[in-house]
């Protein structure tokens, strides 16, 4: 969500859009920072990355509060690495294979694109109701990222499916169940709002355009929730 943030032009899109949603991510790190606190001493989670960027967070909705632009971008670029970082902490390694790693490195980058240019275009559309007169193509620009991040997405979930099978030599009712679950809705369902909120913006209409990005959020976390479940019992993302 910070990466996607950083992608919007501050020419074109008015500074509290950055400070109110740098708030989110203030409250998103500290609420990560307490569950690697409260985290069991078998499976510790690193606590300096949600601590570090929520105090990114909030230097950078102080420099956007005094219209710092420079500042205010580099807080986000800083939070969206430390964050990344964070992630990639917590993994164990998956299997021996150059495959295999590649893949655990990228789940968390692909599955964070496609969350967070949902969770950063929906609101953006939902500023415009505070700022109408802003230019659409901010909006136009996080649509076409949220495409290109599904795109991405489903070529690291399905190269991991691919191998998952591979390795298990076939997966139960169940497995196959929520494998359908998290592609209709993270998978297709993600690219059919993209779709449908950037050719709602042609009209223009950014009111259908963000209740579209609404339902995007929806889908995008549910499938993305669905994966961490079949992902657990993997040695590949799905």
């Amino acid at each position: 969500m910070a990466g996607a943030m950083a992608a919007t032009s501050p020419r074109q899109v008015t500074s509290g859009y950055y400070r109110n949603n740098l708030y989110v991510l203030l409250g998103l790190n500290v609420l990560a920072g307490l569950l690697a606190w409260a985290a069991p001493a078998e499976s510790p989670l690193p606590l300096w990355p949600p601590i570090a960027a929520a105090v990114l967070s909030y230097l950078g909705a102080v420099f956007w509060l005094y219209e710092l632009a420079g500042p205010g971008l580099l807080a986000l670029f800083a939070v969206t690495a430390t964050c990344l970082s964070g992630d990639w902490l917590t993994q164990t390694p998956q299997g021996s294979s150059l495959i295999a790693s590649g893949l655990m490195r990228l789940d968390p980058l692909s599955g964070g694109a496609v969350l967070g240019t949902t969770m950063a275009a929906m609101l953006l559309g939902h500023w415009y109701l505070n700022s109408p007169g802003m230019s659409l193509a901010p909006l136009v620009r996080l649509t076409t990222g949220m495409i290109a991040a599904v795109v991405l997405r489903a070529a690291v979930s399905g190269v991991g499916l691919t191998l998952s099978w591979q390795a298990a030599g076939h997966f139960s009712t169940n497995q196959w169940l929520f494998i359908g679950l998290r592609w209709l809705t993270g998978i297709a369902g993600a690219m059919a709002v993209a779709v449908a909120a950037r050719q709602t913006l042609k009209v223009p209409n950014t009111q259908s355009a963000t209740g579209i990005l609404y339902v995007g959020v929806i889908v995008t976390f549910l499938g993305e929730l669905t994966a961490q479940l079949l992902s657990s019992r993997s040695d590949f993302p799905l």
